[in-house]
């Protein structure tokens, strides 16, 4: 199975346990941990309710971006519209895409943030899409355990009743890791050619990240993207050199 469920930052084991035992339930035993608060602890296995063989397959991983490094399709769980520009599914319009990427060999992540703040801004922004689930305005909160839950039930569903997705007609996306390098390379070579001219560089990285998350490029194009920043930057270098402005 290519779907992960990866908590992040869980304060409470217990919710460990409970959201492994909502996973196996609907067929699904990948549980990838985040920087957990309180792991391992009792309490996991005590909620866990017998789920052993996701227990055993339990994940640990440093930050979100280890955490789904390989994927190529990364959704995020969010209660509230936060700051920051994503695409926006419903739970079953959610689970049918997760299934046809996982059903076409891609890797598939589901993320959900602490019991308290839910995902950060930051966290999100490595996601391709946010999925909320519409409960009611005045009390909108659900435990993690019962938000994984929904998913994987959708996710049980969607997998029961959508036929394989036909191959894909060009090549997978990059990994989230491949793309993570590209941003990284990106700022550096805005800084490089002087683009921002002072100004605070957020605003366009976030932009520039929110345009390359939507149109998901594969290992050769970010190749390419990345020979040209190459470039850029020896011309800046070069530029530097002769006492001239850099290009940009």
């Amino acid at each position: 199975m290519r779907i992960r469920f990866v908590l992040v930052r869980t304060s409470h084991p217990g919710n460990i346990g409970a959201a492994a035992r909502a996973i196996r339930t609907m067929g699904f035993a990948r549980l990838v941990l985040v920087a957990p608060k309180r792991y391992p602890d009792p309490e996991v296995q005590a909620l866990a309710a017998g789920a052993d063989d996701v227990l055993e397959r339990i994940a640990l991983a440093p930050d979100l971006v280890a955490a789904v490094a390989d994927c190529r399709l990364v959704l995020g769980l969010s209660a509230r519209r936060r700051g920051v520009a994503l695409p926006e599914y419903a739970p079953r319009a959610a689970a049918v895409e997760a299934q046809a990427a996982a059903a076409r060999g891609d890797e598939v992540a589901l993320v959900f943030g602490n019991e308290r703040t839910g995902l950060e801004n930051d966290e999100l922004k490595r996601c391709h899409a946010m999925v909320r689930i519409p409960s009611v305005d005045d009390f909108g909160s659900l435990n993690l355990a019962q938000a994984v839950q929904v998913m994987a039930y959708e996710l049980r569903l969607a997998g029961l009743e959508v036929p394989p997705a036909p191959p894909r007609p060009r090549d997978p996306p990059a990994t989230a890791a491949e793309m993570e390098a590209f941003f990284g390379h990106l700022a550096v070579t805005l800084d490089d050619i002087d683009f921002h001219k002072g100004r605070s560089p957020r605003t366009i990285l976030q932009r520039l990240r929110k345009l390359f998350m939507r149109a998901q490029p594969d290992s050769r194009e970010l190749r390419v993207l990345r020979g040209i920043l190459s470039d850029a930057q020896r011309m800046a270098r070069r530029a530097h050199a002769a006492g001239e402005p850099p290009p940009g």
